[in-house]
């Protein structure tokens, strides 16, 4: 059943992503974003498959203090292997879609999925001994304290908040891969004749739940402190402690600088109640989690000196609002108190 051909739909799809595979060689894959109260504008590293980018002389002048190595593309294997790698690749996503087999297309599968993974570990384990190899000499020395930045995600370093997330080359691998294993599971599905007709979604459909995985989520984004702006007063968003965000179900995100921002843009008529997929505030005691309004308490008090005077804070436990209060003296508000 492995020999049987693919359908000509499939070895199309298999075609543009091996030809989508080049365009990693020229853009970038992985980018860290670096933010403190010293550089408002932020320092960005940018990571292609054959060299680093971006603030890189910065990065290491200031790692230089703290003991960490210098970042030179020279120092990786990975610049040297990982550009034959990807043509390898796209050549064989190329060759499979040519031969039409289901067996080819596994047995890439297979491989690719494989790459993905150990390419991940590579990367973790070069973050973690860039992290926590550093020179004793150095001047600045914090007993006990590792700066390995985060796989994905947000991590605090000391004064520095630091973003590691995709960029273009890395959502069109992410891209490729889940295309590859759509087409896989359709090919044996229909191999199989197991797709009952409740089930027998065509292919583009299939496809087009898969991209929405990365289109369509509706997920909150980091607030970037002295990057991003209130998207209703237009300032610069300086305290993360106040801050709030609206996901739209076309995952567009509206961030705001205080409780009195949020209320205003969702008063104002500029997106309709059924455009909203979820609303988030930053919790007060943990300034970079976002928590859904569904599960915030809400503390209104004079004390707290919102940047628009909104005066109002987020936390996602009770007790922990409640014992706040000695400090802040006010009341709890409820969301539906708040929207009238």
């Amino acid at each position: 059943m492995n020999n049987t051909k693919i359908t000509t739909l499939t070895r199309v799809l298999l075609f543009l992503s091996g030809l989508g595979l080049l365009a990693v060689l020229c853009t970038p894959m992985w980018r860290i974003d670096l933010q403190a109260p010293q550089y408002p504008e932020g320092l960005k590293m940018f990571i292609y498959a054959n060299k680093l980018a971006g603030d890189i002389n910065i990065i290491n002048g200031l790692n230089h203090y703290i003991g960490m190595k210098a970042l030179h593309a020279d120092d990786f294997t990975e610049f040297t292997i990982l550009p034959g790698i990807i043509v390898f690749f796209s050549l064989l996503f190329l060759l499979t879609g040519l031969v039409g087999k289901k067996r080819w297309m596994n047995s890439l599968c297979t491989l690719f999925v494989a790459f993905d993974i150990l390419a991940m570990i590579d990367f973790w384990q070069w973050e973690y001994n860039y992290g926590h190899n550093l020179n004793p000499d150095a001047a600045i020395i914090v007993p006990g304290m590792a700066y390995q930045p985060p796989l994905i995600g947000f991590k605090q370093l000391l004064n520095f908040g630091a973003y590691s997330m995709p960029d273009i080359g890395g959502w069109i691998f992410i891209a490729v891969g889940l295309v590859l294993v759509s087409l896989v599971i359709f090919e044996f599905r229909r191999g199989r004749r197991l797709i009952v007709q409740k089930a027998n979604l065509p292919l583009l459909v299939i496809l087009l739940m898969t991209f929405s995985l990365i289109s369509c989520n509706t997920e909150p984004t980091p607030i970037r402190i002295g990057r991003d702006n209130c998207d209703f007063c237009k300032m610069a968003i300086s305290d993360n402690r106040f801050g709030a965000e609206i996901v739209t179900q076309k995952n567009k995100a509206y961030k705001f600088d205080d409780a009195h921002c949020i209320m205003a843009f969702l008063q104002s008529g500029k997106i309709t109640k059924q455009d909203v997929a979820g609303i988030y505030f930053t919790n007060f005691n943990s300034p970079h989690d976002l928590i859904n309004v569904k599960g915030v308490f809400f503390l209104q008090s004079p004390g707290l000196k919102s940047p628009m005077n909104g005066n109002i804070a987020a936390f996602g436990r009770k007790d922990t609002m409640e014992s706040i209060l000695a400090q802040f003296k006010g009341n709890e508000i409820s969301w539906e108190n708040m929207q009238k």
